[in-house]
């Protein structure tokens, strides 16, 4: 089971998390590096909503294991327990953002949004020309993509570089999206979950779960097929 392997980076919350449950401040710069991978590592933990009893006893085994003491459990009989920590925990978070998405996209189509018959929710902020591209097409965008608490995950137009990329190569909701605004107009997504990158999420950034808004400018489509015959044309050159 792929999330069992994010135990292993709980080595790094050892560094900030006690026994008796006392802060460790990071001083040196070497402490400053190690509090760094311990937060960026400790982030894939996040879904399962550990209470600090439990991140002590997972650095108390963490310890014991790489002083080379005897684990004080059967590891073989608790191995299963730690998989159903996991599912269980990832499965009730996962429905408590289903639920708040769901609830989002409600007040969201009554305020003005538009409802897709394929699941999402949308508003034409700006409608473009009569260019639309097709789901083939390679489109080149600038996009700002946040949580529906508002929280920043990813963002072209922060980086300042546009991107390109083909719609049939993204999430459904872009995939479908995308068409309905033309070249030079910019559209808002609201994008379910099933429609985004599903139950799984993209941790750390994305739980599972999550309803993903997505603020797109299109400034220009490339014929796929008219970008294969000129991709053959050069390799022959």
């Amino acid at each position: 089971m792929k999330n069992l392997n994010a135990l292993a980076p709980v080595v790094a919350l050892a560094l900030g998390v006690s026994c008796n449950s006392q802060d460790v401040k990071p001083k040196t710069e070497d402490d400053k590096t190690f509090y760094a991978m311990g937060s960026l590592m400790g982030t894939r933990l996040k879904s399962i909503n550990l209470q600090d009893a439990e991140i002590n006893m997972i650095v108390q085994g963490l310890r014991d294991s790489a002083k080379g003491q005897k684990p004080q459990v059967d590891l073989a009989k608790y191995r299963g327990q730690v998989q159903n920590v996991f599912r269980k925990r990832m499965e009730k978070n996962t429905d408590k953002f289903k639920d708040a998405g769901k609830k989002y996209m409600e007040k969201y189509i009554a305020g003005g949004g538009k409802e897709s018959d394929k699941g999402f929710a949308y508003k034409v902020l700006k409608a473009g020309s009569d260019q639309k591209p097709k789901a083939t097409d390679t489109v080149k965008v600038h996009y700002h993509g946040t949580l529906i608490d508002g929280k920043v995950f990813d963002s072209s137009v922060e980086r300042g570089k546009e991107v390109s990329f083909p719609l049939n190569r993204v999430i459904k909701c872009w995939t479908e999206g995308m068409q309905l605004v033309g070249v030079g107009g910019k559209i808002q997504l609201v994008c379910p979950s099933e429609m985004a990158y599903g139950d799984h999420g993209a941790p750390p950034k994305i739980p599972g779960g999550s309803t993903l808004i997505f603020d797109v400018e299109l400034f220009s489509i490339d014929d796929a097929k008219k970008t294969a015959k000129t991709n053959k044309a050069k390799a022959k050159k």
